[in-house]
């Protein structure tokens, strides 16, 4: 199940070496780990992915890449989900992480007036930073280690179900031949 799944949206090595952008970032960028399927990368990334997705940083493809390099799990899935925060998400994910870092600070800085300018940010940065730093690092932590338990338990769940269907054929198999060689 896991694996096949997300062997259909996820680039095959032959089309990934054919990708001319790529091959700016050297051989390592080929490495088989970095894009082979398994419980361990899948979950790694996945962590990885939602971990870099609540950090109010840019580059958090080149970040979550970098992590996924690091810690040797699934390349692809790792960048893919730090689309978790996206234009339309991102507000209300950092607004999250803000007032739990303000809870856990104990913050009394009133949540200022939001308006979306670069000028608004650059004047209220400065009251900010740190709930928001915590709170997303937090947030991170939790939601990506919450992702890579789902999906350890999704793909040991599927694979008890997998050979509990294989041993039941080989059941039925040995009882339809035992029933062939004993005609009573």
């Amino acid at each position: 199940m896991p694996r096949k799944r997300l062997r259909r949206w996820l680039p095959s090595p032959a089309r990934v070496r054919s990708m001319q952008s790529l091959r700016v970032l050297g051989e390592w960028i080929y490495q088989p780990n970095l894009w082979h399927i398994n419980r361990y990368s899948a979950s790694m990334g996945m962590f990885t992915g939602l971990f870099v997705a609540f950090l109010p940083l840019p580059g958090q493809m080149p970040l979550a890449a970098l992590l996924a390099v690091l810690l040797r799990c699934n390349l692809p899935l790792s960048v893919a989900l730090v689309w978790v925060t996206n234009p339309v998400t991102m507000p209300a994910i950092f607004y999250l992480a803000y007032r739990v870092g303000a809870l856990l600070i104990d913050s009394h800085v009133p949540v200022p007036a939001f308006e979306m300018s670069l000028s608004w940010l650059e004047s209220r940065l400065h009251t900010i930073w740190q709930p928001l730093l915590l709170g997303s690092v937090l947030c991170g932590l939790l939601v990506g280690s919450l992702g890579y338990f789902v999906v350890n338990l999704l793909w040991r769940i599927h694979v008890i179900h997998h050979w509990r269907q294989r041993r039941l054929r080989r059941a039925q198999r040995s009882a339809a031949s035992a029933e062939d060689r004993d005609p009573q």
